[in-house]
């Protein structure tokens, strides 16, 4: 079996910062949502389009261009196939900023 550390859930993460910051979960739980509110008006068609948690991250909307039909390979059948055309669409990318990179060294 693996002896990799499994990721927190939601209530293990509100548990932690109601502990550490001395709000209740339910606290915690209205910041996040509050939080998470405010990151969608930012992202959001109506917003700039970029929202910077300071020294932790970015996360912004990105317009991907469409892709046009084009000719592959299945690597299975050595095959050449169509590859659907793809339109525009948005993305959301998410970067890591520079202090929580260092974190992970």
């Amino acid at each position: 079996m693996s002896d990799k550390p499994k990721a927190a859930t939601k209530t293990e993460v509100f548990s932690a910062l109601a502990e550490k910051t001395g709000l209740t979960k339910k606290q915690v739980a209205g910041f996040m949502d509050t939080l998470s509110e405010y990151i969608k008006s930012q992202i959001g068609k109506k917003g700039p389009g970029l929202f910077v948690l300071p020294g932790m991250l970015k996360v912004k909307r990105h317009k991907k261009p469409p892709m046009a039909a084009r000719m592959g390979i299945n690597p299975k059948t050595k095959e050449p196939i169509q590859i659907a055309a793809k339109p525009a669409r948005i993305v959301v990318k998410v970067l890591a900023l520079k202090q929580l990179k260092e974190t992970v060294k």
